[in-house]
């Protein structure tokens, strides 16, 4: 099956008055995207964030009369709109999807490779993935440095936390690496399921991961105990996070943290700097990772 979307570029004013318009005149769908790749990152409580230049899709059954549909938005409204229908060819989404993920190489002998193809090096060590709804594939910026981080590192033994875990990939590499347990911790229940869904999937020790919400953790128990403690979250999180962050961390572990702009990392690196000194272990696509060791 086909489908029908209408497009069209609104500034933030409008956007209410098109997705009402878009949605009584049989939309099934409506999307609002950036049109002028400007990042609207950590919006306030209560906030709701638009780009100064939006684009406006509205999904219609393919028998949709449009010359009717467009007959009921004003005119004036739509004068500089750029407005256009096109085609949408049905998908299957989560096949084109496994289509265009192929397995990726951090560090010397670490791969991550999807859980449908074949590992590309047999001798060397490799996370199956699927990461189903939660964050964390080793495509964006972030995940990929905090990867190649982990893979430089001697895990052996060691005790991990994966603050934000995510699909779980960095802290279940971080177990295929050698380490001895991950402490996993997200605030959406999906994570958590995803985490441990990718963990069995690599045959990991259920003993040696533990997955909990925030709000259940006993960080008096776990405080000290962590030999690397990883956050790749945002960075408002990492600077409200750090107290606990840095409380779980032994003297002389490591903490690596991402998620941040480039931009963004001096006021990282200030806020921790009392208690530790971070340092840019890497930069990827304008985003980057911070590397610190907690003094003895």
């Amino acid at each position: 099956m086909s489908w029908l979307q209408l497009r069209l570029d609104a500034r933030p004013d409008e956007l209410e008055k098109f997705e009402g318009l878009m949605l009584a005149s049989g939309s099934v769908a409506v999307t609002m995207e950036d049109n002028a790749d400007n990042a609207v990152l950590e919006p306030g409580v209560g906030q709701t964030p638009f780009w100064m230049q939006t684009r406006v899709t509205g999904l219609y059954p393919a028998d949709a009369d449009m010359d009717a549909v467009l007959a009921r938005f004003p005119a004036k409204l739509m004068a500089f709109t750029n407005a256009r229908v096109e085609i949408l060819e049905d998908k299957d989404w989560e096949r084109e999807w496994m289509t265009h993920y192929q397995p990726m190489q951090f560090g010397e002998s670490f791969w991550v490779c999807p859980s449908w193809l074949a590992p590309p090096d047999p001798d060397a060590t490799t996370l199956l993935l699927d990461p189903g709804l939660a964050f964390g594939t080793g495509t964006h910026p972030t995940t990929a440095l905090c990867l190649t981080e982990l893979a430089k590192m001697t895990l052996s033994g060691a005790h991990i936390v994966d603050y934000g875990c995510g699909s779980g990939i960095l802290g279940v590499a971080a177990l295929l690496l050698g380490a001895a347990d991950v402490l996993a911790v997200d605030n959406d229940p999906q994570a958590l399921v995803a985490t441990l869904d990718n963990s069995k999937r690599n045959s990991i020790e259920p003993s040696s991961l533990a997955v909990f919400l925030p709000e259940q953790v006993d960080i008096e128990q776990h405080t000290e105990k962590a030999d690397v403690v990883i956050a790749n979250i945002l960075a408002g999180p990492l600077i409200g996070l750090s107290d606990t962050l840095l409380s779980l961390l032994k003297p002389g572990g490591n903490l690596l943290l991402s998620g941040l702009l480039e931009k963004q990392a001096k006021e990282l690196r200030e806020h921790y700097l009392p208690r530790i000194d971070l340092t840019i272990a890497g930069e990827k696509d304008g985003w980057v990772c911070l590397l610190g060791c907690m003094p003895h």
